[in-house]
C-alpha cells in the first residue's frame, strides 16, 4: 500500500503497469486527487478542534482584510 501525493506519479505508476513492469494487486481505490478533501477529511478532527481551527481561520481572514494583506 502506498500514498500517492502527485497525479503525475499515478500515471507513472499506470505507465509501469500498462509496460508489465508492476502488477497493482488491489485496483478499488480511486487516486486520492480525485476524492474531494471535504470527503478525505471528514471527521478527521474531534468537533471542539475544528471549531477551535474555524474560528482562526475566520480571524486571521478578517485581520487580512483588515490590513489590506
Amino acid at each position: 500500500m502506498i500514498q500517492i501525493n502527485n497525479i503525475k506519479a499515478y500515471r507513472l505508476l499506470e505507465d509501469l503497469e500498462d509496460l508489465a513492469i508492476i502488477t497493482e494487486l488491489q485496483k478499488d481505490r480511486k487516486p486520492d486527487s480525485a476524492q474531494k478533501l471535504s470527503e478525505k477529511y471528514a471527521g478527521k478532527l474531534p468537533a471542539d478542534v475544528a471549531t477551535e481551527l474555524q474560528e482562526y481561520v475566520t480571524k486571521s481572514r478578517s485581520e487580512w482584510d483588515r490590513n489590506g494583506i
